[in-house]
């Protein structure tokens, strides 16, 4: 747990596609609404267009984000940027947002398989390896990640590392988890499974990694997983979290 992406005092507070309850989300205009409210992780996604620019944006699809059809693979980062949403651009590059706030945490959900190499390269030429964390539902693009950004770059675990994980810490048998891997980035549950247990907890902490939960928006739930012990909450409802962490004197901004 020494990577410099987690070097802050107390539990992460990540603002989910920089607070998609307001309905803007991963946009500048969310991304420093959030960082005006003090947080200093910001959870975001990637897409590629087809001309391989990187673009923030979690649909692979224009529809719901901008009432726009078509896909972003298949259009190119001219066709993008003249995009608007409110008279703001809606989907800005991935190089721009980590110059942008050079300050922040950037944790990145790599959505497809073509945005792998255009991702790490925009880390790369921002210099912002030790400040970002690359993460994805897939094993096999994270896999792909970890060969090209090397240790330098966190990455979290994929659904079926963290699967064997959570059979693993049933069973009592201990695994060795990738080596650029920090977190486990998990739902409390997913379907009828409880996935995040204090057996479980306790079991990543022995491996050496953290347990960052998404999405939670309710205060009360909030408040459990931080009397379990989690190491991050992710959420939409950016304000009810900071009130929350405040409470509890974990509020970065407050130090």
């Amino acid at each position: 747990m020494d990577h410099p992406f987690l070097d802050t005092p107390g539990p992460l507070a990540f603002a989910h596609r920089g607070g998609a309850a307001e309905g803007d989300e991963n946009t500048a205009g969310a991304f420093q609404r959030a960082v005006d409210m003090g947080y200093r992780y910001v959870e975001t996604d990637v897409h590629a267009t087809a001309d391989g620019v990187p673009v923030v944006i979690h649909d692979e699809r224009l529809d719901r984000l901008a009432g726009l059809q078509g896909r972003v693979a298949d259009l190119t980062w001219a066709d993008l940027a003249s995009v608007r949403v409110g008279g703001a651009a809606a989907v800005p590059r991935l190089d721009e947002v980590l110059d942008a706030w050079p300050q922040i945490r950037f944790n990145v959900d790599v959505k497809a398989d073509g945005v792998v190499a255009p991702a790490v390269a925009a880390v790369r030429a921002t210099g912002a390896e030790e400040r970002v964390l690359l993460a994805s539902f897939s094993d096999d693009r994270l896999a792909r990640v970890r060969a090209l950004a090397g240790p330098r770059v966190a990455t979290s675990l994929g659904m079926r590392a963290t699967a064997r994980l959570r059979i693993a810490s049933a069973v009592g048998v201990r695994l060795r988890p990738p080596g650029s891997a920090v977190a486990a980035q998990i739902p409390v549950r997913h379907g009828r499974v409880t996935v995040l247990t204090p057996r479980f907890l306790t079991y990543l902490h022995r491996l050496g990694l953290q347990a960052h939960v998404w999405t939670i928006d309710d205060p009360e739930e909030m408040n459990r997983l931080l009397d379990m012990g989690v190491d991050g909450i992710m959420t939409d409802r950016i304000e009810v979290l900071r009130d929350v962490y405040r409470a509890r004197g974990f509020w970065p901004a407050d130090g």
